[in-house]
């Protein structure tokens, strides 16, 4: 088999993360028919560490389009708690770039609108670029004006011709999911004005390798990013970082505020700090990296111990949450719907389908109170205090919550 090399700077990649198996695409449910047809795909999904930029990766057995086609199935706005992060960073951004009429602000990635409507409503223009047809639709349909393509280079030259260009681009959850990592980052620097602001935001790598947070791995996030990393890509497209937030979303994530080099912005002691605390985690060493698979199994033991005495005592799971991290943890905890009876979802385009590989059924969250089970498995872990305050009457029944991340811990 011929050696990956870095997505990014092509060394050879020789050093393993995690290897996860076979595994079929996070995001992608089934429906009935093909859950009948039984002809579900799976591909490698195996994680590794550049030994020359440290950029942990996956490898890319499936096409980009094929996992973002016209049926991706995440809309933003289905986390009332994740459109409320939307609406406080416009917030804060206006304030402190004093963002006004005269300004743009253009999202890459921009899903449904979930966060531009917010800068449209307080009078600032807007514009979305969105590779995915269903998402951009809902957009366009609240008003965010939109484009559908993929964000790249060449993509950034053409819009620049057009004459656009931004006071501030935002693109959250994004700079993990694109194969072509540098090619993706020169867009920006086609689109920023001299002096714009460019925001980044990104689940930092150093949590999910000190937390055993290995569910993030599938095979829509093609990097797993740390700050030495993305100042890298940065640095080979004429830009650089200067200030950076640390935020709680997604188990800890990195809001990086980038320019370009010759701008005026200076580099702040929050960036600096986070830095020195990347390089005392050893994180430009290889053998930071060694034990984390070792680690993941143990977390993968916690939880199938679980199920055991579950079934044992004839207790029921359900899972809440569709989420890809969810998926990709149950598949490589080799769970079928033997062990989680159903998953229960508020997006409606995911109810009425079945979760990949364990092919549990997704309904939706009104059927908690019929099916009563007696564990709630929250997936998406990151948002077990909206999710529990949802769901706070399955103590009515004896109902408890679940979750298996970092090990599996059954909340009271």
């Amino acid at each position: 088999m011929t050696t990956p090399v870095c997505r990014f700077c092509r060394t050879p990649l020789t050093h393993t993360l995690v290897d996860l198996g076979r595994q079929p695409l996070a995001n992608s449910n089934l429906t009935a028919e093909q859950l009948a047809a039984g002809t579900e795909k799976t591909y490698p999904l195996h994680a590794r560490v550049c030994p020359a930029c440290f950029l942990v990766q996956v490898d890319d057995p499936v096409a980009a389009d094929e996992i973002f086609d016209s049926g991706y199935a995440y809309f933003s706005s289905y986390s009332a708690s994740w459109v409320d992060h939307a609406r406080r960073y416009a917030e804060a951004m206006i304030a402190r770039f004093g963002l006004g009429a005269d300004s743009l602000v253009v999202e890459v990635a921009s899903n449904d609108g979930y966060l531009l409507q917010h800068f449209k409503a307080a009078g600032v223009p807007v514009l979305g670029i969105e590779p995915t047809g269903n998402t951009a639709q809902a957009a366009i349909e609240k008003g965010v004006p939109t484009e559908v393509m993929f964000f790249h280079g060449e993509t950034g030259k053409a819009l620049a011709a057009r004459g656009v260009q931004a006071d501030l681009m935002a693109a959250n959850n994004v700079l993990a999911h694109v194969p072509d990592i540098g090619g993706f980052v020169a867009g920006f620097r086609e689109v920023l004005k001299p002096e714009g602001v460019l925001t980044f935001e990104f689940p930092h790598f150093l949590n999910m390798l000190e937390m055993v947070q290995f569910d993030t791995i599938y095979h829509e996030h093609f990097s797993y990013l740390s700050l030495l990393a993305v100042a890298q890509v940065l640095r080979a497209n004429g830009l650089r970082a200067f200030d950076v937030e640390l935020l709680p979303t997604h188990g800890g994530s990195l809001r990086l505020f980038c320019a370009h080099e010759a701008s005026s912005h200076q580099e702040t002691a929050a960036l600096k700090t986070l830095r020195a605390r990347e390089a005392a985690a050893g994180l430009h060493r290889l053998e930071t990296y060694e034990g984390y698979a070792a680690r993941v199994d143990e977390v993968r033991a916690s939880f199938l111990a679980f199920l055991r005495q579950a079934k044992a005592e004839g207790k029921t799971v359900a899972a809440y949450g569709a989420a890809a991290k969810g998926n990709t943890f149950l598949n490589y905890a080799g769970v079928g719907p033997d062990d989680i009876v159903c998953a229960f979802d508020a997006n409606p385009h995911k109810q009425g389908r079945y979760l990949p590989g364990s092919h549990a059924p997704i309904y939706g969250p009104e059927k908690v109170a019929e099916v009563k089970p007696d564990y709630v498995l929250i997936l998406p872990w990151n948002l077990k205090d909206e999710i529990m305050g949802q769901l706070a009457y399955i103590r009515d029944w004896g109902g408890r919550f679940v979750i298996a991340s970092p090990t599996t811990q059954v909340l009271d």
